[in-house]
């Protein structure tokens, strides 16, 4: 599931292939989209607002990206196999001369004028790998809502950008508290957003996520994806819990040792 330091890179990404040239090829698959052709138009930037992908154009135009769960950019060379996945899963294809972006599975996909781009990204809270970063209002967003489950307000992008699941299982380790402790009770909760920011900008050059200090694949995170398997600090057993039937991609992982609070029976 891509996160913001997966966001960021894709950004970065798209922004060195496309930049700075005009659009040889523009062929976007979604219905709403079919007959908008934005070629000949030079592509200004790529750029990151939490898990937003913002491609500015000439003429006042961006296109507007979100990967969601299994969303994906890739870019290619000239004459390169385009290996993303198959045919029926693009829904983007954007070509300069000399690098071809393609954009697979993608959920949302939309045009709108570059001055409007509040309408998409105005909700969000500080983002935790932009320019507008702010420890203080990602706090005080967080806090608004005492009584709400630490692990939910970190998940709402509204109060800050750029948090997935993994990262929230590692925060609320790195924290010492489940998921489930209302906000208000954490501890130190000022550590909450620095320690965000921290993890994010450690992990934004890197494939493999390391929260540990550990690189190694299988000591590389404290929490997420260990269930079952010892904690790496204290050997107790890693729970898991489906925190909503309704959406099984959204996997809660915890140590009843190591973090304090209320967990699932």
């Amino acid at each position: 599931m891509p996160e913001g330091d997966t966001v960021w890179r894709t950004a970065r990404q798209l922004h060195r292939a496309l930049s700075g040239a005009p659009l040889a090829r523009c062929d976007l698959r979604v219905p709403k989209l079919a007959t908008t052709d934005l070629t000949g138009r030079g592509v200004l930037e790529t750029t990151a607002r939490g898990k937003h992908l913002l491609t500015r154009f000439e003429g006042g135009l961006t296109l507007h990206s979100h990967l969601r769960m299994d969303g994906a950019w890739r870019t290619y060379a000239p004459g390169e196999r385009w290996n993303g996945g198959p045919g029926h899963q693009i829904r983007a294809v954007l070509a300069t001369a000399s690098r071809t972006a393609v954009g697979y599975r993608l959920p949302v996909l939309g045009l709108l004028r570059t001055a409007d781009e509040d309408q998409v990204v105005g909700h969000l809270g500080p983002d935790l790998l932009g320019p507008d970063w702010d420890a203080a209002e990602a706090l005080r967003r967080l806090l608004s809502d005492p009584a709400r489950p630490v692990g939910e307000a970190l998940l709402d992008q509204r109060n800050l950008a750029g948090i997935g699941n993994i990262f929230m299982a590692e925060l609320c380790f790195l924290a010492r508290v489940t998921p489930w402790l209302p906000v208000g009770e954490v501890p130190e909760p000022a550590r909450l957003p620095a320690l965000a920011r921290k993890l994010l900008e450690v992990n934004k050059e890197r494939v493999r996520r390391v929260t540990t200090g550990d690189a190694r694949a299988d000591r590389s995170l404290w929490v997420y994806g260990r269930a079952g398997r010892p904690c790496l600090r204290c050997g107790t057993p890693v729970r898991k819990r489906m925190p909503d039937p309704a959406d099984r991609q959204r996997v809660a992982y915890w140590c009843p040792h190591c973090q304090a609070g209320p967990s699932p029976a």
